[in-house]
């Protein structure tokens, strides 16, 4: 089953091997500053940044399922985990909150080192999107996939909004849902609350949608001009 046109046979390889390559250059970011400033508050970055490859290996296992035949029916719970962990990608790129004249390295250390973690994670997430969008237009046609691109960047969003200011995280819906839950009850009951979660849901929904069609539209760029047969 063909959902996509390859650019060359060892993509997939390739792919994850560059993504591998930004992973490592992170993690060393963080050793220096450990080890050269011997400060350890942004050991949460390398745990963000293990949270945001887990959607990108749920996409690849629903692509190749997918690919294989199998429904989206046995593909759904793969889906809903997907989801579930899929704002842990582009959520990095709030921890820039973090930045502080006060820490040990220098301000301009700590801001290369949360770019290089946040550009990796929102890379992990695209391409984790990009998989599940490539089958969703197979199933169901382009106008559906690219509704479904959108729907899925709103919820992304409402998720960062809810982990960075409301402090939940993934594993908090499989291991507490019916708290979290409850707290988002009363979440929704404060109107003031509720303004100031639909324009920053809204803000980043535009930015991060914007980036894909980036991604996307580079995806099937072609530098090297195309050959002609005399």
């Amino acid at each position: 089953m063909t959902l996509r046109t390859r650019r060359y046979a060892n993509e997939r390889v390739v792919v994850l091997l560059g993504l591998a390559v930004a992973s490592v250059v992170c993690l060393a970011f963080e050793l220096v500053r450990e080890r050269h400033y011997d400060a350890l508050g942004f050991r949460f970055l390398v745990w963000n940044l293990v949270l945001a490859w887990i959607p990108l290996v749920l996409a690849l296992v629903v692509y190749d399922r997918y690919r294989r035949g199998a429904s989206l029916a046995r593909l759904l719970p793969a889906l809903a985990l997907w989801l579930l962990f899929l704002p842990n990608a582009p959520y990095i790129v709030t921890d820039f909150v973090h930045l502080s004249r006060d820490n040990p390295p220098p301000l301009w250390f700590d801001g290369i080192e949360i770019s290089a973690f946040a550009w990796t994670g929102t890379l992990l997430g695209f391409v984790s999107l990009y998989l599940v969008h490539a089958v969703a237009k197979h199933r169901f046609g382009s106008a559906a996939g690219w509704t479904g691109v959108a729907g899925v960047l709103a919820l992304v969003s409402v998720g960062v909004y809810l982990g960075r200011f409301k402090r939940w995280n993934s594993w908090d819906l499989i291991v507490s849902p019916g708290r979290h839950l409850a707290q988002l009850s009363s979440h929704l009951a404060d109107p003031t609350s509720l303004a100031r979660a639909a324009g920053a849901t809204i803000l980043l929904t535009c930015a991060l949608g914007a980036a894909y069609l980036v991604f996307y539209a580079l995806v099937g760029a072609r530098i090297e001009p195309v050959r002609r047969r005399d």
